[in-house]
């Protein structure tokens, strides 16, 4: 399921980026005293009392451009209200941050109302009180009418516990409004190459909006079929960027969508454009895919456009093999969204995909090919130290995890890693999934 997202707003220079940081326990956004220092939105992971949510990091909501920040332009200003405002839309639970120090602001009072209009949890935090008397100043701040101001202090972690445990008890739970043995499929990839026109040629009609400007999608979509006679999900998505390539505004919020696209999918449906190759962008993206440990398929479109000869099909899939190396295991399928010219093969292979994620491997079965795969090749030594396998089974997990159980895993070379996932891959296939491997000392 998609991980819940929680919104840190406020006006500029209220500490939010340390309070972001305080949260992810990394300094990822830049702490500075200047006013308006955060202008896009940050991004970060957090794990707390077994519930795993994304916090957005907003720029400052000056409101009023002439009292926050002196100089700034209008129109730098507007972009951030906008970007704040799409990270409030987007978020299950925002956390106001206001300053103890500075007061309640008539800036304040605008943000509560636009909060209040949200319908969303929203929890009022008094940062900055770092000692008793202001904390118990944070009691003025009941005037916002957005319920008991919690005084913290994020440059210390003064209080954040207590914010974490409010936040986590008012998280939606973790459901699905479809039965979890529905195929989901989503379509991801970077910006303009065709995974809207994908969508529409699989559907046979006309459900997404399609353009060649880039970006035209901006939201997650599910469209919900019937694929012979088996009930599917399809996720269409905006294009996706590198971090330092995603445009402030629409474009970052739309690249936060499609991985929490990725996230609730069994199978992405990894895009590429024929017409100009594998560029950086398709490999962030496929990365991001392995990451979530989703299958794969990679659909090279716009293959019409391509002059062909005898040749062409087995050196474009070189270089697609080649230059995305980390996922070798995931078939490739060559379409043309335009024609619909082999467009039915891109979820014949999705479910096929799917299949072979959810293969069980019989632990009798996987202890017989790792006796035959050390007698083929010799598990690694150090010194008179040889590894042994003892034991190994494939356990509950997603994507397919296999344990193995050994004398001593500091023994175990990422070479010989790779070699018994090949032996995995030649006796089950796994097409399109990715392997997870543990190694054990039998006493752990």
């Amino acid at each position: 399921m998609p991980k819940p997202i929680v919104a840190i707003v406020g006006r500029p220079n209220v500490g939010k980026s340390t309070l972001f940081n305080r949260l992810v326990e990394e300094k990822l956004a830049i702490v500075s005293e200047t006013a308006g220092t955060t202008r896009d939105r940050l991004y970060g992971e957090v794990e707390f009392a077994g519930r795993v949510f994304l916090v957005v990091d907003t720029g400052g909501l000056a409101l009023d451009a002439r009292a926050d920040l002196p100089g700034t332009p209008a129109a730098m200003l507007a972009a951030v209200r906008a970007q704040a405002q799409l990270a409030m839309d987007e978020a299950d639970a925002i956390v106001f941050v206001v300053d103890v120090e500075q007061g309640v602001t008539p800036d304040d009072f605008e943000i509560a109302h636009i909060l209040r209009q949200t319908n969303k949890p929203v929890y009022l935090v008094v940062n900055k009180a770092d000692n008793a008397t202001r904390a118990q100043n944070a009691v003025e701040f009941f005037t916002l009418g957005l319920g008991e101001p919690l005084p913290i202090s994020a440059l210390h972690g003064v209080g954040v516990g207590d914010l974490l445990d409010k936040i986590v008890a008012r998280l939606p739970p973790e459901t699905s409004a479809l039965p979890d043995d529905v195929p989901r499929f989503a379509i991801v990839g970077r910006p303009n190459v065709g995974k809207s026109s994908l969508l529409n040629a699989i559907l046979g009609e006309e459900r997404a909006v399609v353009s060649e400007i880039p970006g035209t999608t901006r939201d997650a979509l599910d469209t919900e079929l019937t694929w012979n006679k088996q009930r599917i999900v399809l996720i269409d998505t905006a294009g996706l960027r590198k971090r330092g390539h995603i445009e402030p505004g629409i474009e970052k919020y739309s690249a936060l969508r499609a991985l929490r696209a990725i996230q609730r999918a069994d199978v992405a449906l990894l895009v590429i454009d024929a017409s100009t190759g594998i560029v950086a962008q398709d490999q962030h993206v496929a990365q991001s895919i392995l990451a979530e440990g989703k299958g794969v398929v990679i659909v090279v479109n716009k293959w019409d456009l391509i002059e062909k000869d005898a040749r062409t099909f087995d050196e474009f899939t070189r270089r697609v093999r080649a230059q995305l190396d980390f996922i070798a295991y995931a078939p490739v399928v060559f379409v043309s969204a335009r024609t619909r010219q082999r467009v039915h093969q891109v979820i014949d292979r999705a479910l096929a995909v799917r299949e072979a994620f959810c293969l069980r491997v019989q632990t009798s079965e996987l202890n017989e090919l790792v006796r035959e795969a050390t007698r083929q090749h010799a598990p690694p030594s150090k010194g008179k130290r040889v590894l042994k396998f003892l034991y190994a089974t494939q356990v509950e997990g997603s994507p397919p995890t296999f344990v193995f159980f050994v004398n001593d895993k500091r023994l175990v070379h990422f070479t010989y890693e790779r070699f018994l996932e090949n032996q995995i891959r030649a006796r089950w296939g796994f097409e399109g999934a990715p392997l997870k491997l543990i190694f054990r000392n039998r006493r752990d």
